[in-house]
């Protein structure tokens, strides 16, 4: 259903860094606008959980109104919902998608469900018990993003799902290992409780530089990784 925002509906440009290619030209020039629409919808829950100075509550709020809009898409609800979003940029762009390539909300609400346990989870200083918990948050937070773009390319085999899963979920891990200066400032820990024990690692030692780097947790990163 065309938005009554008709600027809304093309993809912004994409300005945040990224270690991996989006849209990329070696994609079909049919699946860019779709693959567009769903890394800005993804990339501002994701902003919404982690920039600027808001609040836990004012955070949860705006990511509950987010997936409140995302459930209007393909229904009734979707034009009155286009003109009060507080995200006509994002909404506009994907709802053209979720018409044009039947994308799966489930999968976009998965995503929205990882970025609302990291508010959550941050601020109640909560930290995953094992790696088993972990993994069930790369099911939400990075899954679906593999699961979205086989979609778009008409492949829906068991097979290629677990394959896509496990690279999603590979990634995922290693942008956690990788970005442990930028997660820790923000009271963000992806590593469970149980590897640091079996490693004799005491939390408090995990600090964001270069010298907290100890034999002990480099033997750790590399058996995660």
């Amino acid at each position: 259903m065309p938005s009554a925002r008709p600027a809304a509906n093309a993809p912004a440009s994409i300005t945040h860094y990224e270690n991996f290619p989006v849209a990329s030209w070696l994609c079909p020039p049919r699946l860019r606008a779709p693959i567009a629409a769903i890394y800005h919808f993804a990339r501002t829950a994701d902003d919404l959980a982690d920039e600027g100075q808001h609040g836990t509550e004012q955070r949860l709020a705006q990511l509950q109104q987010y997936a409140a809009d995302l459930q209007q898409l393909g229904s009734a609800g979707e034009a009155a919902m286009l003109m009060r979003t507080a995200w006509p940029h994002i909404f506009g762009p994907l709802a053209v998608q979720v018409q044009a390539h039947g994308l799966p909300k489930p999968l976009l609400s998965d995503l929205l469900s990882a970025f609302e346990q990291d508010v959550r989870m941050t601020a109640a200083q909560d930290r995953y018990s094992d790696m088993a918990q972990l993994l069930d948050y790369c099911r939400r937070s990075a899954n679906p993003v593999g699961r979205l773009l086989l979609h778009l390319y008409g492949v829906a085999n068991a097979k290629a799902l677990i394959q896509s899963d496990a690279i999603c979920t590979a990634l995922q891990l290693i942008n956690f290992w990788q970005d442990l200066s930028q997660d820790l400032p923000r009271q963000r820990h992806y590593l469970p409780d149980a590897d640091l024990a079996r490693h004799g690692i005491a939390r408090s030692a995990i600090k964001p530089d270069a010298a907290a780097l100890t034999p002990e947790l480099q033997s750790l990163l590399g058996e995660l990784n």
